[in-house]
């Protein structure tokens, strides 16, 4: 028998009651957590009954026990690694998700998600503006984002060298040079790792983590084959940008593939303040880039975006009877991404645009912007602060006399739970991180974070 909402209803308005107490608390409450995992094992641990609990009681548990141990993620003061919020849209789109519970495979079984995705697709293109006829797939985050991209770009070089790859695999095939910015994220050396194309071949970076032109140039002209080229929209430390279009020119004349991992530095084209950040940057072949990030949607979703689909599909493409498919019309969604059972998580893309509309965006990416510097200028204001990198979109990386004062100085302000901003090295020197990434932080978050980083930076 179909199950009937009242076999729903408790459990769901109860989980409803601790959402809004969790939200509620967000504005006021300590970023860290209260509690460490170890500590929480022992109390989420233990033998599993031997009989079954009220739904609703299993909820209000779960809630009960797990607040101690939630860091204030959403928190407008939170500004650790390149995390977003959510917006309310996007949230209540994400519980439908669940309740619609649609394995977004195929067009013909999931025709109202197959729309939706192909709706979020055109938009994503449009505001980044990417190539309208490029494919686009929703995965799992950049890691995957950049996995897809690269594995389309992998399949189309060795094609145009003459090898079969679907059928022969990669024994024996030509190597694939792969060619990155000595300051590339380190995902984009996993997702490698995953394709078997192992280590990149590094290239010197500027004083912000930009690739270097000339040094490109040389390590182009210094082999050749199949060849993939790895930039950057968005160094994770600086927020600087390769110069795309340069570098695509470049890898043209040596018929590279061009991938770009945009992970949160994408979503600039979207802001005529800051578009000039990409200038080129739709002459690429791939683009990675996180709608969990800068667009503040749930974990998780990653957005991959390729100019040659029929590359994408032939490396990510599954063929089975039992998969019916539409007659006509668009690829299934599972031909664009490395899943065949999936999430609908291009809803929540859909409902985070829909509620934005243009001009939405553009005013988060310009405020997130806009904040990122407010919080440069004010920590480098306080004594002994030294901000180290142009701040050019959101994020900054402070240090103070030594890497000793800045790990100290950087203790003290997790320890508090004003704000949270995560320790990282840069440039053989120990750095505060700042990343501006939730479409919830006000003037007056960024104000409270200044103060707390100036009291940790007091004592």
């Amino acid at each position: 028998m179909t199950a009937r909402p009242e076999d729903y209803a408790p459990a769901l308005d109860h989980a409803v009651a601790h959402t809004l107490a969790w939200l509620s608390s967000l504005p006021d409450r300590p970023v860290r957590p209260r509690a460490d995992a170890d500590e929480l094992a022992a109390v989420f641990g233990g033998p599993l009954p031997d009989g079954p609990t009220d739904a609703a009681d299993v909820v209000d548990q779960l809630a009960r026990q797990a607040e101690p141990g939630l860091m204030a993620m959403p928190s407008g003061r939170f500004f650790g690694w390149v995390i977003g919020g959510t917006l309310p849209a996007a949230l209540a789109a994400d519980w439908l998700v669940s309740a619609w519970d649609q394995n977004a495979t195929l067009r013909y079984a999931t025709p109202a998600v197959a729309a939706i995705e192909e709706a979020a697709a055109a938009w994503v293109l449009d505001l980044l503006g990417l190539p309208g006829d490029a494919d686009v797939g929703f995965v799992t985050g950049a890691t995957m984002a950049n996995f897809t991209g690269l594995a389309a770009g992998r399949q189309h070089v060795l094609a145009q060298a003459g090898w079969d790859l679907d059928t022969l695999g990669l024994t024996g095939a030509p190597r694939v040079r792969v060619i990155a910015g000595a300051e590339r994220h380190a995902t984009l050396d996993q997702a490698l790792r995953y394709l078997g194309l192992g280590a990149p071949i590094l290239v010197t970076a500027d004083g912000q983590g930009r690739i270097r032109l000339d040094a490109l140039a040389e390590e182009l002209a210094r082999g050749t084959g199949p060849t993939i080229l790895c930039l950057q929209a968005g160094n994770i430390h600086s927020g600087a940008y390769d110069d795309i279009g340069a570098a695509c020119a470049l890898a043209r004349q040596h018929g590279a593939w061009v991938h770009v991992d945009g992970a949160f530095g994408l979503w600039a084209a979207a802001s005529a303040a800051t578009r000039h950040l990409l200038t080129g940057h739709e002459l690429a072949d791939s683009w990675a880039t996180d709608a969990h990030k800068t667009l503040n949607v749930p974990y998780d979703c990653g957005i991959v975006a390729v100019a040659h689909p029929a590359a994408l599909r032939a490396a990510m493409g599954t063929q089975a009877s039992y998969l019916v498919r539409a007659e006509a019309g668009p690829a299934d969604p599972q031909d664009k991404v490395p899943e065949l059972s999936r999430r609908a998580r291009s809803v929540p893309v859909w409902a985070a645009l829909r509620s934005l509309g243009r001009t939405g965006v553009a005013d988060l990416v310009e405020r997130l912007t806009r904040h990122a510097r407010a919080l440069a200028d004010g920590i480098g204001a306080i004594e002994g602060a030294t901000i180290l990198n142009d701040v050019v979109f959101t994020q900054v990386c402070a240090a103070f006399a030594d890497d000793a004062r800045t790990r100290e100085v950087t203790a003290r302000l997790l320890a508090e739970g004003t704000a949270w901003m995560s320790g990282s090295r840069w440039h053989d020197r120990d750095v505060l991180r700042v990343s501006v990434s939730n479409w919830s932080t006000d003037d007056a978050d960024v104000a409270a974070s200044i103060a707390a980083v100036r009291r940790a930076a007091a004592r």
